[in-house]
C-alpha cells in the first residue's frame, strides 16, 4: 500500500508540532533576577541547611525570606512547578517533596537535572535560592 505524499507531509507536520510542545513544555525558564537586598549575602559556598528556617542562623529573617522567596518563585519556578507550588502533574508538587532534605535541594537547584530542570547556580545567588526554599516550606501541604 503506497502512502500518499500529502498524508506523509501531514504526518511529519503533526510529529514536529508534538515535538515542539514537548520542547516548550517547561515554559519560560529564562532566570529572572531576585532582589535579596534585605537579606544577608550567603556567599558562594553551598550551605547544607536552610539558614532562614526558624531556629537556624538567620531564622529571625524567616518572614522576610518568605516574602522575597515568593517573588523569586513566581519569576523562576512557577512556570514549571505551578502557582504556589501546586503542580499540574508534569513536574513534582514541591509541597509534597518531603524526601528532599536541604542538601538534596541545594544540589538539585544549583546543578539542574537531566530531566529538564535548568541549573540556577549562575543566575540566582544562594540567598535567593534559600529564600525560595523558605517560601515553599511556608505553603500549606496538600490535603
Amino acid at each position: 500500500m503506497a502512502v500518499s505524499s500529502s498524508f506523509f507531509k501531514a504526518l511529519v507536520a503533526a510529529a514536529l508540532m508534538a515535538g515542539a510542545g514537548v520542547a516548550w513544555g517547561h515554559g519560560n525558564v529564562t532566570p529572572q533576577p531576585v532582589d535579596t537586598g534585605a537579606l544577608p549575602d550567603l556567599g558562594t559556598e553551598a550551605l547544607m541547611e536552610n539558614p532562614f528556617r526558624e531556629g537556624n542562623e538567620h531564622g529571625d529573617l524567616n518572614a522576610k525570606a518568605i516574602e522575597i522567596g515568593k517573588s523569586g518563585y513566581a519569576g523562576n519556578c512557577a512556570g514549571c512547578h505551578g502557582i504556589e507550588a501546586m503542580s499540574g502533574g508534569l513536574t513534582p508538587d514541591l509541597r509534597e517533596l518531603t524526601e528532599w532534605d536541604d542538601e538534596y535541594f541545594i544540589g538539585r537547584v544549583m546543578n539542574g537535572t537531566e530531566r529538564g530542570m535548568p541549573s540556577f547556580k549562575n543566575s540566582l545567588n544562594q540567598t535567593a535560592i534559600w529564600s525560595i526554599r523558605t517560601y515553599v516550606e511556608s505553603l500549606p501541604k496538600p490535603e
